[in-house]
């Protein structure tokens, strides 16, 4: 198995033979207008480039959109994604979405998903929480599992709860793959996992090994990852918890 952080949370997972793109975030630097109420308000989305060429990025085998925020499934994935690539989706809203933007192979994910002889499994997830939720909406992440692979967890945009525990104590992935940026509004709290949340899932997966992406590449982010590699330095968690910057790849 081979990770890679494209950028926020962008992911290409290599894992048991084939590629998946996960949440294709792919304009230019400056391209979006920063999200409002938010920090950086001066700052244009994304805030960086990516770091890989277009190309490079949609050579892949399958496409899996967590949920239909701009910062992961956006008009430059729709125009450069080849219309006949598979796609996973976490609901018929979104697949109704995806199908309209001309995708013609899009499936929606379920507890038992495959992707040839790639199990695929749905958990859920909750993208803030409180009255933030009527905001943002569904969203999910997905376990990959295969027999000759470790198992991987990507969480996607979710704070940490009861459900990422159960997801951990049932499937019991050995990498895990947190959107950890603590973006937030200037209302409301985290959308995101921010540092404590991160400390809650290194907790309850002790013998995993986690990942921290979602940082530094939308206006909204208010967790650095100099501030979360000294946090979890004070934790004695700096070998648990890898913060890569983009481009960056991991093998596993």
């Amino acid at each position: 198995m081979k990770v890679t952080l494209i950028r926020n949370a962008t992911l290409v997972v290599e894992y048991a033979g084939k590629k998946f793109l996960v949440d294709p975030f792919l304009a230019d630097k400056g391209t979006y207008p920063p999200l409002p109420n938010s920090l950086r308000q001066d700052q244009f989305n994304p805030l960086v480039s990516l770091s890989t060429s277009l190309d490079n990025i949609i050579n892949v085998d399958a496409v899996i959109v967590t949920h239909l925020h701009l910062d992961h499934f956006d008009d430059k994935a729709k125009e450069a994604l080849p219309k006949d690539i598979p796609m996973f989706v976490q609901n018929e809203n979104d697949a109704k979405e995806v199908r309209n933007a001309g995708f013609e192979r899009v499936e929606v994910l379920n507890e038992d998903s495959r992707f040839e002889n790639i199990q695929l499994i749905k958990t859920k997830g909750e993208h803030g929480r409180g009255e933030l939720l009527k905001l943002t909406g569904d969203v999910c992440g997905v376990v990959f599992k295969h027999e000759d692979e470790k198992t991987i967890y990507v969480a996607g945009d979710t704070v940490w709860y009861e459900a990422i525990q159960e997801v951990i104590e049932t499937h019991k992935p050995e990498i895990i793959v947190v959107n950890g940026g603590d973006n937030q509004f200037l209302q409301g709290g985290s959308l995101v996992m921010g540092k404590d949340d991160i400390y809650q899932v290194t907790q309850a997966a002790s013998n995993s090994t986690i990942i921290s992406v979602h940082m530094e590449a939308v206006n909204h982010w208010t967790l650095s990852r100099e501030e979360l590699k000294r946090f979890l330095a004070e934790k004695g968690l700096s070998t648990s918890v890898l913060v890569p910057n983009d481009g960056e790849s991991y093998t596993f």
